[in-house]
């Protein structure tokens, strides 16, 4: 389908009414169509989770004109059915996300806003400093916790020699 308009009337077919009973919920799965119009939009809430968001914002059911109350769900899942052919979850919609590096680069912002983040001798306007320590036993923990010893080579089969991580390679 490709306009809200279209799924009110799909929705009076289903239930009765008329298509302005329905098209306030239909223009809501729609309305991120102001960010990108394409048919990416509907990333932001044509899944199981934006069936339940559509539920919280407008209740779970609506009285139509002819007094028939109808579960606001079956509306939503109507909807996202009709335009994608099955209800996904937010999940599958991420999972077609190709990460980009700059979507990663999130810096740590609580050594700059956190007003206890000091250390005990230093002022609280050292914004960098590390944390005060909670306890003496704190005192006694490394800073950094020390590396797992390395595993001992596994050996081929009796013959005493290292496996390399391409068992196609050369054996030393």
């Amino acid at each position: 389908m490709g306009h809200c308009y279209h799924h009110a009337l799909s929705s009076v077919r289903k239930w009765g009414g008329v298509a302005e009973d329905y098209l306030p919920l239909h223009q809501w799965f729609d309305e991120s169509k102001a960010i990108t119009a394409d048919f990416r939009h509907r990333a932001l809430r044509h899944h199981a989770e934006g069936i339940f968001m559509l539920e919280r914002f407008f209740g779970p059911t609506i009285t139509i004109s002819t007094g028939r109350v109808v579960p606001v769900r079956l509306i939503g899942e109507q909807h996202v059915v009709e335009d994608l052919g099955f209800i996904p979850s937010f999940a599958d919609w991420v999972s077609c996300i190709r990460p980009q590096p700059w979507m990663g680069r999130a810096q740590p912002i609580h050594k700059l806003v956190d007003p206890f983040a000091v250390t005990s001798g230093a002022s609280t306007d050292d914004a960098r400093a590390a944390p005060p320590l909670l306890d003496a036993s704190a005192a006694t923990r490394p800073t950094r916790w020390p590396k797992p010893a390395a595993s001992p080579s596994k050996t081929m089969a009796g013959r005493g020699r290292k496996r390399t991580t391409n068992p196609r390679a050369k054996l030393m």
